[in-house]
């Protein structure tokens, strides 16, 4: 999604952002007026800033500076082409295979960096897997796959023909030629076709003068071949014409695909995809349309974030057009082998008191293939991450972040908690989420860690604690429904009390994040995860991958997937070289073992050597540094397949 960011990624990280200053009960419930994002051209109100998906934000030039510094070009690399080129770390296997492109060091992420991972594996052949991820090869946010037929030991890459499309939607044109892209989703059908799913975008005003500012979301299917090959053009499952730049809106943001692959369903091989659509009016309402030919042609929209009085109890101020459930983001599609749809995501229409700043996780589903969906039941409360502004300072003030223990304040890459679920293919009636939350049973007022409210000026989430070391830690709890979605654990169970699935004693006090789930056959719940419970992690912002699987949803085992710690991004710098963006999700498939997928920061950086490629002196390599001091590195997409049975 990297760059289309337009529009899609930047809520996701900054979702609680926005959310604090909607849902606090004084004048901070109040809507605020609407303003211009710089860079947009878009007129949103302070609750669509926070809630864009994370990287839309970030493109737009949210709080970003214009001139961000350039890294100091450090000493010559010693074997260009492994640098170039990297491979796999050990068991960490490439998926990306794309060798590093020497940009300008004014110029880092652009033409460089892939995030935001997603992977599936065909039903009828685990061996045989497709990715997909956010790829900036070509200097702008595309849609990046990739194709393995040997269960992820090796790969092969491209990127998706999404920057052309039929223009019958846009003003009646031949043709619509799209600036960016991203935001991907993955997923197979019953017969061993494949599909991504995958936003696009027009950037107008920050990046160029075109007026266009119209959104999509396309589908793309491969036929036989497993992910080699895809349809020209993609298939809208929603495209949003807008043509003015006084407002840039309606906005499409942060899609989500999942496919009913169950041969005993009455809706086999039936596509959704789920979406939130940001108003004119403020509002932010998720959608969803389906396709019962294989992704040839799609429904009209229809409203998945239906109403409730007792769960929607704060409007903040906007209008109801679609019920009182009218701000949220998030959504994550999932099917039951009976046919049932559910759709989760996050909501922010709860109302709280005092210094409390939770959210909540809300779950509808359809037994009429996606035609209608019932009223909304909770999943569970959840803290969002802190506002990175409060606790870590930067100039970006809509982002949540992972701030690192101590003095440093070098981890600012935007962040947010979210759910993600799915149906025990054992136990049809049970319902699984991991939901990620800032305040949880190792993190809370207990150790030092307490809510302190949001931030009035950007409606962040403040907490006493973030920096102390053994005091707040972010963790990925577990709510479970055993009525196939009537009510879950975490429905009535705060935040405090519900299980984690960070079991390992070294993640009592660090921090976990960026989950994905998936069950395997059978029935043991894999979550894959960002984690700090390694060497200097805590401190440093170094981060590591993990796993947790277990069969009984009471005792975890956690394996570590990396196998060296990562340190911190120096992707998209901001002015002091700190990097922004990391991608808002990761993901993780489950048919063979657990195959969790994630952007890696390992690799280092390449530049022009100073002084080289002039008359009689040949083009060098070096390394270079950040204004930070931190080694400027790459994001490559890597994955592992890890024990679960």
């Amino acid at each position: 999604m990297k760059s289309r960011l337009i529009l899609a990624l930047a809520g996701v990280c900054a979702i609680a952002l926005a959310i604090a200053l909607a849902i606090a009960p004084s004048a901070s419930q109040t809507q605020r007026a609407s303003a211009a994002v710089h860079g947009l051209s878009l007129h949103l109100t302070k609750l669509q800033k926070n809630h864009l998906s994370g990287f839309a934000s970030f493109e737009a030039g949210i709080g970003v500076s214009a001139k961000a510094p350039a890294a100091r070009v450090n000493g010559r690399m010693s074997n260009a082409s492994v640098n170039l080129c990297p491979r796999n770390f050990g068991p960490n296997v490439l998926v990306n295979q794309n060798c590093l492109n020497v940009t300008d060091a004014n110029l880092q992420g652009r033409a460089q960096a892939q995030n935001e991972t997603t992977i599936a594996q065909n039903p009828n052949n685990p061996r045989q897997m497709v990715a997909g991820f956010n790829d900036y090869r070509r200097g702008d946010g595309t849609c990046g796959t990739a194709f393995s037929s040997n269960g992820g030991s090796s790969w092969t890459d491209s990127t998706m023909p999404n920057g052309f499309t039929r223009g019958t939607a846009f003003g009646n044109v031949a043709r619509q030629y799209w600036q960016a892209g991203g935001d991907p989703s993955v997923a197979w059908d019953s017969r061993g076709n494949a599909y991504y799913a995958c936003q696009v975008f027009m950037r107008p005003g920050f990046v160029t003068n075109n007026p266009d500012t119209s959104s999509a979301v396309y589908v793309f299917r491969s036929t036989g071949d497993a992910g080699a090959s895809w349809n020209f053009t993609g298939h809208p499952a929603i495209e949003t014409f807008s043509s003015s730049q006084a407002t840039g809106l309606p906005l499409t943001d942060k899609p989500y695909m999942a496919i009913d692959s169950s041969p005993t369903s009455p809706f086999r091989d039936r596509i959704y995809v789920a979406w939130t659509q940001f108003a004119a009016d403020g509002t932010g309402y998720i959608f969803d349309a389906f396709s019962k030919d294989y992704g040839q042609t799609f429904s009209s929209p229809v409203l998945v974030s239906t109403t409730s009085s007792s769960l929607c109890t704060n409007t903040l101020g906007l209008p109801t057009p679609q019920g009182t459930c009218n701000f949220n983001q998030f959504a994550d599609p999932f099917t039951a082998p009976d046919g049932t749809l559910y759709i989760a995501y996050t909501n922010f229409n709860n109302t709280v008191t005092g210094s409390d700043n939770r959210n909540q996780i809300l779950l509808t589903k359809s037994t009429d293939g996606g035609a209608t969906f019932s009223a909304p039941v909770k999943v569970s409360d959840y803290y969002e991450l802190p506002d990175c502004a409060a606790a870590q300072g930067g100039q970006d003030p809509f982002r949540a972040c992972v701030p690192e223990k101590g003095t440093a304040q070098n981890s600012i890459f935007r962040a947010s908690n979210y759910a993600s679920g799915g149906v025990n293919p054992t136990n049809p009636n049970q319902i699984v989420f991991t939901v990620g939350s800032y305040i949880n049973r190792d993190s809370n007022e207990s150790n030092g860690c307490t809510p302190n409210g949001f931030n009035p000026a950007t409606g962040g989430n403040l907490y006493i604690g973030t920096k102390t070391p053994g005091a707040c830690n972010n963790k990925i709890m577990l709510s479970v429904s055993n009525n196939a979605g009537a009510s879950f654990t975490g429905s009535t169970t705060d935040p405090r009390l519900l299980p984690v699935v960070n079991t390992a004693n070294g993640q009592a006090t660090t921090d976990q994040w960026f989950q994905w789930a998936a069950f395997t056959p059978r029935g043991t719940l894999a979550t894959s995860y960002y984690d700090r419970q390694y060497g200097s992690d805590e401190t440093t912002g170094n981060m590591d991958f993990s796993v947790s699987t277990s069969s009984n949803l009471s005792s975890f085992k956690v394996t570590r997937a990396t196998s060296a710690s990562m340190p911190l991004p120096t992707q998209f710098p901001d002015a002091q070289g700190n990097g922004q963006f990391i991608g808002d999700y990761t993901g993780i498939s489950a048919l063979s073992g657990a195959n969790p997928i994630w952007p890696d920061t390992r690799n280092p950086d390449a530049f022009l050597c100073p002084g080289t490629a002039a008359p009689g002196v040949p083009p060098a390599l070096c390394t270079g540094t950040e204004p930070n001091g931190l080694l400027a590195n790459d994001q490559q997409i890597y994955t592992r397949m890890t024990p679960a049975s």
